[in-house]
């Protein structure tokens, strides 16, 4: 998918949401626990009761991965469903990779070609050689860590080298790499005053922005100092729409929350 598709769906959904499908066996309706595929079942019915009113959805892999091959399984069964069904979603492999050659390659195989990401999250750490390999792929994106929401991005993220944040090192230097427009980069929303600094080196870029609901982060903040001509902003909420509720009207609850910041969207939008 390429960025002017989303900033189409963005325009026409009047909505720049994303939900995070982090599934947490402990945390689903236990209704769900009798269902062949727990998992799948619990992600199917979100999707089918939010698809209209984001236009992104994010599965942390690390929610699949615990639960071994059945949670692999459930992972590859959810993306199937989410391009067969809803094609125009943007959807997004939150994976944190990142190695060397032909390591990151494979990973980039891993999401981009057997399970049909049209993005990966990855971390810059191990620098250019490690994320040029996922930017090698035509229409994927690499969503960089910029500037992370968690308490200890501050012991390297905000450090300064000459006087310059590290993360403001690592905003400069990924322009430079090859394919570089196929860079997308995450900022949280806990760290908002910090966007308006992250605009002047990415004026354009599409920033996914996690942090807002659960982890107390402002929505309008967000948009205030991150939103361009085109929004390039993807904002995702996962805790505070999937687990609404964890009745037999979980479905209907995650689908109220997702209007209520969807609503919220719009009006900034207009």
């Amino acid at each position: 998918m390429t960025t002017h598709q989303l900033t189409e769906q963005i325009k026409k959904k009047k909505s720049f949401l994303c939900i995070g499908l982090d599934v947490d066996l402990n945390k689903i309706p236990q209704h769900l626990l009798q269902e062949e595929d727990p998992i799948f079942a619990f992600n199917k019915a979100i999707i089918d009761a939010t698809h209209h009113l984001c236009v992104a959805y994010k599965p942390n892999t690390a929610f699949y991965e615990a639960y071994g091959l059945k949670g692999w399984k459930a992972l590859e069964k959810t993306i199937m469903y989410l391009n067969v069904k809803h094609p125009e979603i943007f959807t997004i492999a939150d994976a944190k990779r990142g190695d060397i050659g032909n390591t990151s390659t494979m990973y980039a195989k891993a999401f981009f070609e057997d399970l049909a990401f049209d993005s990966v999250t990855v971390a810059p750490y191990m620098g250019k050689d490690s994320v040029e390999p996922f930017l090698a792929f035509e229409n994927k994106h690499t969503i960089l860590l910029a500037l992370t929401s968690n308490a200890g991005a501050f012991d390297f993220q905000t450090k300064k080298i000459d006087e310059v944040e590290l993360y403001k090192h690592v905003l400069e230097t990924s322009k430079t790499w090859n394919n570089s427009q196929n860079l997308m980069y995450v900022v949280g929303a806990t760290k908002a005053e910090y966007l308006a600094e992250i605009r002047k080196i990415i004026p354009e870029s599409f920033l996914l922005v996690p942090g807002v609901g659960a982890q107390g982060g402002s929505l309008q903040e967000v948009c205030n100092y991150g939103m361009t001509n085109n929004v390039g902003l993807l904002i995702n909420s996962s805790r505070g729409i999937i687990y609404a509720s964890n009745g037999e009207d979980f479905a209907q609850a995650s689908a109220a929350k997702a209007k209520e910041l969807q609503e919220q969207m719009e009006s900034i939008l207009n």
